[in-house]
């Protein structure tokens, strides 16, 4: 993993990482336990991808605001993007395993 970074929000976490290159919007498939790009329908395993970096916010007033923001590239896919994931009150269970899934590759 790179650098850590320190952001006030989601948004400017997610801001940061597109202006350095991670322009990509990943999207987990919870049926298929892979994260998809939402612009080429390339699925990525577990396996065909790096965690980057990770920022996990928690919102102070709104459980909504509760997330995990993700830097991730592929060598394989040459693609780097940002993948956001909801956790606490409004967190899916199956994206939450997802979510582990991508915890224990790191």
């Amino acid at each position: 993993m790179t650098k850590r970074r320190n952001y006030d929000t989601a948004s400017e976490a997610i801001n940061d990482l597109i202006r350095r290159g991670y322009s990509t919007d990943f999207t987990l498939i919870t049926d298929k336990n892979c994260i998809i790009c939402n612009h080429s329908s390339i699925e990525l395993s577990p396996d065909e991808f790096e965690i980057d970096e990770i920022y996990r916010f928690e919102g102070n007033t709104d459980p909504g605001d509760e997330m995990i923001v993700f830097g991730i590239s592929s060598e394989k896919h040459q693609v780097k993007g940002v993948l956001v994931n909801a956790f606490g009150v409004y967190s899916d269970n199956k994206t939450s395993d997802i979510t582990k899934k991508l915890h224990m590759h790191l």
